[in-house]
């Protein structure tokens, strides 16, 4: 089978200092020499920390904080990570630690109960202490939860799928408290300190209102929605059959980071998890997130609104999203399909000799296979400082798999959007992720709201479930 010539978007770039316009694909070497996007327009003299803890180890967390002012040079990553020079030169703020009585410590031997399971009493003596520092929440801006090894008995529960870090996630959403969750492993004893600076450095200044970096090349008149669903215990029934809706609207630079959640009452079909609407369901969802948009955005529409999905439309769901979105709005509906049994290979010609290349294909490239599908590929070869660099390190890359439901027109500016959209998360310090931030936030927070025993119908900032 023959296909028309794949095309390849560059790699989209990132606006740091918004006064400066300052502009760079590396998201760590943009930080460095540029600072944040926010660092002028809403600067942070001072993140302050408060923290859960087991007793007698508030020092680690003091040893951490500490960390976070000096410099770390990679040991991991070496074509990738940039040195890390102090969250007060990068950032231009502070991290400080509040006075220890406005912390609270938990006993071990009170952690863990005898005769009650570990993952009980353990989220039970955790979420009491998040009661009890949401009446504190104005003398600090985030909340760190140390957890240790030798509490990881409580860190899980196979046969009832409990997770500690949702379970926290979901406990400090509710009360409006943004949340840093340590694990020992992964971020007191890994062997890189300069990666862990990177990485919780950017957690705390996300959480505590700052913006690190946003999209430069894409249409400001557009928006983006992503759709994700999880099932909830209904407490009438003791049965997970409660489906709730999550719905995110990012501005077009990928920020705005806002989702509704509601009980769905109208399903029309489900395929395992995932339940497909009624047409009154998608109306409402769709007009409650432009209802969203609009208020951040004093009233003023989207020219284009995208809604990014992993199932199919049924032909209820996109009535329904027609039915919701005014006729002078450009209205594209998208279902992205992570895995496909497509691969591609680089050739180049070598001394007039065709043969496959020592890198992947470059990330960007796409070729249209219907005329209603696209493969884009999401991972692959990106050059940076004049080199090649490819994330993942080996294997063939496999493209993702767009399909339009409704929209038309080219699929460049598609593919561009999409792109740019996989440099949007800032849960980590990597250049990209496999699939939008529309759809990998998404699954965050399903996965998040399975654990809210009382589902809140009002607008959550991201950062409470990062």
């Amino acid at each position: 089978m023959e296909f028309p010539a794949y095309q390849v978007i560059p790699e989209p770039k990132l606006t740091f200092e918004a006064l400066s316009n300052a502009q760079d694909i590396h998201p760590l070497k943009g930080l460095r020499a540029f600072n944040p996007f926010s660092s002028k327009l809403n600067p942070i003299g001072k993140i302050r920390i408060a923290a859960i803890y087991p007793e007698g180890s508030y020092q680690i967390l003091e040893n951490l904080v500490r960390e976070l002012h000096s410099t770390h040079v990679p040991k991991e990553r070496p074509n990738y990570l940039e040195e890390f020079t102090g969250i007060e030169t990068i950032f231009k703020t502070k991290a400080e630690l509040v006075t220890e009585s406005l912390s609270i410590s938990l006993r071990t031997e009170n952690v863990f109960k005898e005769g009650v399971q570990p993952y009980v009493s353990l989220s039970e003596a955790i979420s009491g202490a998040i009661r009890e520092m949401a009446k504190r929440v104005l003398d600090y801006d985030v909340l760190m939860i140390y957890l240790p090894e030798y509490w990881s008995p409580g860190f899980e529960d196979l046969i009832t799928g409990f997770d500690l870090h949702d379970f926290i996630k979901a406990t400090t959403a509710i009360q409006n408290i943004a949340s840093q969750v340590l694990r020992e492993s992964s971020a007191i004893k890994y062997k890189c300190r300069c990666s862990v600076m990177w990485r919780l450095s950017i957690a705390l200044y996300v959480k505590a209102g700052g913006i690190p970096w946003k999209l430069s090349s894409i249409d400001q008149n557009s928006a983006f929605i992503g759709l994700s669903y999880a099932t909830r215990l209904n407490p009438n029934t003791n049965q997970y059959d409660f489906t709730t809706c999550c719905s995110q609207v990012f501005d077009a630079d990928g920020t705005g980071l806002e989702f509704i959640a509601y009980d769905a009452t109208e399903i029309e079909a489900r395929i395992g998890d995932n339940p497909f609407l009624s047409r009154a369901e998608m109306r409402k969802l769709m007009s409650r997130s432009l209802e969203l948009y609009q208020r951040k955005h004093a009233g003023k529409r989207p020219e284009r609104l995208i809604v990014h999905k992993t199932t199919h439309f049924t032909k209820n769901e996109i009535d329904g999203a027609f039915d919701a979105i005014p006729g002078n709005i450009n209205l594209e509906l998208l279902q992205i399909v992570q895995d496909t049994n497509w691969r591609g290979i680089h050739y180049i010609d070598k001394a007039g000799v065709k043969g496959a290349d020592n890198f992947p294909l470059n990330r960007g490239s796409y070729v249209q296979i219907g005329p209603q599908e696209v493969l884009l590929w999401t991972q692959g070869n990106v050059v940076l400082n004049s080199k090649n660099f490819f994330k993942e390190g080996k294997n063939i890359p496999s493209p993702i798999l767009v399909r339009r439901f409704a929209g038309d027109g080219g699929w460049d500016r598609n593919c561009q959007a999409i792109l740019g959209l996989t440099k949007m998360n800032w849960n980590h310090d990597a250049l990209y992720d496999r699939l939008p931030v529309t759809l990998g936030y998404a699954h965050s927070l399903a996965t998040t709201i399975k654990r809210m025993n009382k589902l809140i119908n009002k607008p959550y900032e991201f950062r409470y479930f990062m």
